[in-house]
């Protein structure tokens, strides 16, 4: 496992899968321009999803099905759509250690040069005064940890537990350092 710095605590953790999924997966980089990371590519063969052929798309929502598909947890029916997640599990007030967290984002349309809303996905690891600590894909093209505003949540959303909700989901508070995010995709 690559280097998690201040999130070292992670590797700690005994649960829940979806998080020890996303774990193992920390730095993969998407390549820029023509070339493509072929392991990013190889996720969406493996959830089915045929029209995926580029990693410069937008793939938080992929990385997410990945490890909840691997964790034994189905993903919504468009998994590319980031803000499709916000329907997916059981809703919660107060998100938690592995929750989904959705969130919205203003962008630029190159075509037509309008804003669009567009959405962000990613897991839950921790929280401060102003942000949601997120591990999450396309963050900065790569798997990462990312402070994101929590003025952008749109949802928080937990994995339909078979056996019971892990020891381990809790909140969990941390530092408030660093800058916010505006780079995921």
């Amino acid at each position: 496992m690559s280097n998690l710095g201040p999130y070292a605590w992670l590797e700690r953790e005994d649960g829940p899968r979806i998080l020890k999924e996303a774990l193992r997966h920390f730095g993969v980089v998407e390549v820029s321009g023509d070339g493509d990371n072929p392991t990013i590519l190889g996720w969406a063969r493996e959830l089915g999803l045929t029209g995926y052929k580029h990693d410069e798309t937008a793939w938080c929502g992929l990385f997410l099905a990945l490890c909840a598909q691997r964790a034994g947890y189905p993903p919504p029916p468009t998994p590319l759509w980031a803000l499709s997640w916000k329907n997916w599990g059981t809703p919660v007030d107060e998100p938690m250690l592995s929750d989904v967290l959705v969130f919205r984002r203003k962008v630029i349309n190159p075509s037509t040069h309008k804003p669009e809303l567009r959405g962000h996905t990613g897991l839950y690891v921790g929280e401060d005064a102003r942000a949601f600590h997120v591990y999450g894909g396309n963050q900065n093209n790569r798997v990462s940890i990312a402070r994101i505003a929590r003025t952008r949540l749109v949802a928080g959303r937990r994995c339909v537990w078979r056996v019971g909700q892990p020891a381990n989901v809790r909140r969990v508070w941390l530092s408030g350092k660093g800058d916010l995010s505006r780079g995921e995709g």
